[in-house]
């Protein structure tokens, strides 16, 4: 049945719930309990009317009875309807018009089918929601990627596996919040829009302000407005927001994406990394339950001090160059070709740097760890170590 015909069907039962007299679309429901709960407290429920609500999302007519199933978000729960338990005008009602993707309310007692299965045995029920359109089902769901991509409810309603990494994501931001915050931090909110973008190398995005007839970017990092905070008089701020980069986009790289910056007046190295492997844990405890996480071949352990891994050490070791000595853009260029590393012949020694170590020591970096010592090409605008002009004091996280 092609897409117009589908949808005439639906249309037509819509009519029909009209017809009967009851509203497709009402204002309120009259949920007593989620799904969950009701499975959760089934013995404490039982003999009680309850009213539960949620998508349906399996529908199985058998004659004189049905069984269906509805999701609401704290799970699912089966359905048994028959005509002896409710009108009969309802039951026909809800066989005849009732489909996937519909939402409805039921109202009836919990109890166990031959097959031991926790169920409502349902006396009442309404349409809450009357679909109109064709929706993907759980067991085919959508093969197209990209249109899973693109229209990601539909990946939402398909798939709970991405409907719980959201959750993880949403408790993954209140724990870094959540730990800034205890730590004595200010959150801050600063402008998205800017006169001069700044604070990272990317392309902006760029925007027409009509009332000042300018253009504005929008802002590529958090850097430059919060550190203006420091100068004002405070010692403590972060900021959680969404930042702009109009370049390319893959899986690890999108044009809009949240990001967090923290700025530390009278911090250092060393305070810097001590509360940076604090919160690390506390994430990985508090998103994940536990300390250590399945990545692809490696088991990652969050629990055990970060050791210190030089950059230069580790560079020589992977590569045979010794960075603390004169090292051309040329000598860099020969490395990557003998390595097969792909590079162009614009890059500077900087970007040749970062290239090479990225397809070398970073991958050999599976737990997590602390790199430290940057060349000075590869971190410019970092504070140079005192005892060695070549090297920055800075610190990066590397886990995976």
């Amino acid at each position: 049945m092609i897409r117009d015909d589908i949808r005439q069907v639906k249309l037509e039962k819509l009519e029909k719930v009209r017809e009967f007299g009851m509203d497709p679309y009402p204002e309120k429901n009259e949920r007593t309990n989620t799904n969950a709960e009701a499975l959760e407290k089934f013995d404490e429920l039982s003999g009680k009317e309850i009213t539960l609500v949620g998508r349906v999302r399996s529908m199985r007519p058998m004659g004189g009875s049905a069984f269906a199933s509805i999701e609401d978000e704290t799970g699912k729960i089966q359905l048994f309807l028959n005509k002896g338990n409710m009108k009969e005008e309802l039951f026909k009602l809800f066989v005849k018009t009732i489909e996937l993707g519909d939402f409805v309310q039921v109202s009836g007692e919990l109890f166990k089918t031959k097959t031991e299965e926790k169920s409502i045995k349902v006396t009442d029920w309404k349409v809450l929601s009357k679909n109109i359109r064709p929706v993907p089902t759980e067991h085919f769901g959508i093969k197209d990627e990209e249109e899973l991509l693109r229209k990601r409810y539909l990946d939402l309603m398909t798939n709970p596996e991405t409907r719980e990494l959201f959750k993880k994501k949403n408790i993954f931001w209140q724990t870094v919040r959540n730990f800034l915050l205890n730590e004595g931090f200010l959150e801050v909110q600063t402008p998205v829009l800017e006169h001069t973008p700044g604070g990272a190398d990317a392309e902006p995005f760029i925007t027409h302000h009509n009332a000042l007839d300018q253009d504005f970017f929008m802002r590529i990092s958090l850097e430059l407005p919060l550190k203006r905070l420091l100068v004002g008089g405070y010692e403590k701020v972060f900021e959680i927001g969404r930042v702009f980069r109009n370049e390319g986009i893959d899986r690890q790289h999108l044009q809009e994406f949240d990001h967090m910056e923290f700025y530390w007046a009278y911090g250092d190295l060393e305070k810097g990394m001590e509360m940076s492997e604090k919160m690390y844990r506390e994430i990985a405890l508090n998103v994940l339950g536990k300390y250590t996480h399945q990545y692809e071949e490696n088991v990652i352990d969050w629990s055990k001090p970060f050791p210190h891994v030089d950059y230069f050490e580790a560079f020589q070791k992977e590569t045979g160059i010794d960075l603390s000595g004169e090292v051309s853009v040329e000598q860099l260029w020969k490395k990557a070709d003998e390595l097969k590393i792909k590079y162009d012949k614009t890059y500077g020694k900087g970007k040749m740097i970062d290239t090479i170590y990225k397809k070398t020591v970073r991958q050999k970096l599976i737990q997590p760890c602390f790199l430290v010592g940057h060349p000075i090409e590869v971190s410019p605008l970092a504070k140079k170590d005192p005892n060695n002009p070549n090297r920055v004091l800075r610190f990066q996280v590397v886990a995976g």
